[in-house]
């Protein structure tokens, strides 16, 4: 790709991120995550392309003390492997920075990605047992799995149930233009998320009511890696980017719904 083209920046979106398999995994994920960045920095510097946007995670602020979280936070260690392998390579990106400043460095934060595109043309089918929320939800849905999962129900939460900051991967895409265009020398960090927590319970109950299906589901243990809350204060990108997001948790629902169904060419 580098000898044929002429790159200008490269948006860096590959890696593994499931939580509970790092756990279990972890020298996946570091030779994954950390030993694919590295390859990929190394190729860059070589054609002298320095604009890099870097998929990171919210999981980079650990157990946060106070929410919501901003980008001016203190990072602790991830409870994951997988937070770790993000961190590690925005550190592995300051350092580079800091040799070199013409380099264009974007960090973005991301919350919990969920949603499909509109049409159903493009959205989330993973293979076997899904790791995350959203996808798991839907193979319910469809009658796939007999039920969901729900990985404990005795969080400091209003149901007892982890809460996240949900985000549609369309508004997630577009934050990425607009880092594109925001084309300044530098290291620049974003939260991409709505600013608002949803608990797994919410976001059940707000499945079934907007695509009215019933999605049964099994409280079980805690898993390993996870916290109680987390979300975002996105005003930073607001103000810097002019992004914001503006689809909501029942266009998130609907859309990975109507992405699921017309998959599986399923008559509702």
């Amino acid at each position: 790709m580098f000898l044929e083209n002429k790159i200008d920046a490269v948006i860096h979106f590959a890696g593994l991120k499931a939580v509970r398999e790092s756990v279990k995994e972890p020298l996946k994920y570091y030779e994954g995550n950390v030993g694919i960045t590295l390859n990929l920095l190394h190729v860059m510097q070589e054609h002298n392309c320095k604009n890099i946007i870097f998929s990171s995670s919210a999981t980079v602020y650990g157990a946060p003390d106070k929410l919501p979280i901003k980008e001016d936070f203190l990072l602790s260690r991830p409870s994951s492997p997988y937070g770790t392998t993000k961190l590690m390579i925005e550190y592995i990106l300051e350092d580079i920075y800091n040799a070199d400043k013409d380099w264009k460095i974007t960090l973005l934060r991301y919350f919990n990605p969920i949603g499909s595109e509109k049409t159903g043309l493009l959205g989330e089918n993973p293979k076997g047992i899904p790791n995350n929320l959203m996808p798991y939800i839907v193979r319910v849905a469809i009658g796939e799995l007999e039920y969901l999962n729900v990985f404990g129900d005795d969080y400091p939460t209003h149901d007892g149930t982890g809460v996240r900051d949900y985000i549609h991967v369309v508004d997630l895409a577009k934050g990425h233009v607009k880092a594109l265009e925001n084309n300044i020398s530098g290291i620049h960090i974003y939260n991409l998320g709505t600013g608002k927590g949803y608990s797994v319970l919410d976001l059940v109950k707000t499945f079934e009511k907007v695509n009215n299906v019933r999605i049964p589901y099994k409280i079980v243990a805690r898993r390993a890696g996870d916290i109680a809350e987390y979300y975002s204060d996105p005003s930073k990108a607001k103000q810097e980017l002019h992004w914001e997001t503006e689809l909501n948790i029942e266009d998130m629902c609907r859309d990975s719904y109507n992405y699921i169904i017309k998959k599986n060419k399923i008559n509702i």
